[in-house]
């Protein structure tokens, strides 16, 4: 049990420790390349003082809740209306099957022509990157669905309306969250590379200033604080699949 518990942190701190003895201790590494843990501590503090980091952080989180849950907003119902239809599906595939594989960061081009500079282009990056992933775990879990119970539903007289609500819908939630889970990482992923280039304000915009004036302890937390809150919506996730899905 007490080796269950805390294998997890042993790397890291094996990664802490390296990383200090060559940056801090040898000094095998300008610190404009790689700055120390002990640097990145005190940018880190300082972030936190001035409420700059909390900021960026809270900018950055929004961005995210927003272009998710537009994309869950279209990509949920038109996923049940596709795995339910056939015909519909059939109609859909080239299209999708096209814009599926462009990657998001190909879109901001566009979203600064058709957005401006700021929050709504963002916002837009994420959009374009999570509905894909969510529409095809929704697909997947409609079709997923026991033909037993639709049957069943079926005969006793049951319309397209109610099986969708009450037998197709509840079926597949599980995948429609194992699909947010996967748009979770992709928004973070978009809403960086959107505020680097787009944006005026986030995490992506403070690590992208902090790299331009050479700043790298600054733009290591940048990084870590997104390493974290991806971990913490990582864990949120999880745990409603284990303790209420399954």
């Amino acid at each position: 049990m007490y080796k269950n518990k805390f294998t997890p942190v042993i790397l890291p701190i094996l990664i802490i420790i390296v990383w200090y003895l060559i940056t801090a201790v040898f000094n095998l590494v300008d610190p404009y390349i790689l700055p120390s843990p002990v640097e990145v501590c005190f940018s880190a503090w300082n972030l936190i003082i001035s409420g700059e980091l909390f900021r960026d952080a809270f900018d950055t989180l929004f961005k995210v809740f927003a272009g998710i849950f537009i994309a869950a907003i279209v990509a949920i119902p038109l996923g049940i209306l596709l795995g339910w239809y056939k015909r519909l599906e059939d109609i859909c595939t080239f299209v999708i099957s096209i814009l599926r594989p462009i990657p998001p960061v190909a879109w901001i081009p566009f979203s600064i022509l058709w957005f401006g500079i700021g929050t709504v282009p963002a916002v837009f990056i994420i959009f374009m990157g999570c509905v894909f992933p969510i529409l095809i775990y929704t697909i997947d879990g409609v079709k997923r669905t026991d033909n037993v119970l639709i049957e069943s539903a079926q005969t006793l007289g049951a319309t397209d309306g109610v099986i969708l609500k009450q037998v197709i819908l509840p079926s597949a939630i599980p995948y429609i969250v194992s699909g947010l889970k996967v748009g979770i990482g992709i928004a973070l992923m978009c809403t960086i590379s959107a505020e680097m280039i787009g944006s005026s304000s986030g995490l992506g915009y403070m690590i992208l200033t902090a790299t331009n004036l050479f700043d790298t302890g600054t733009t290591v937390v940048g990084m870590l604080t997104i390493g974290i809150i991806g971990l913490i919506l990582d864990f949120i996730f999880g745990y409603v699949q284990d303790k209420i899905f399954w």
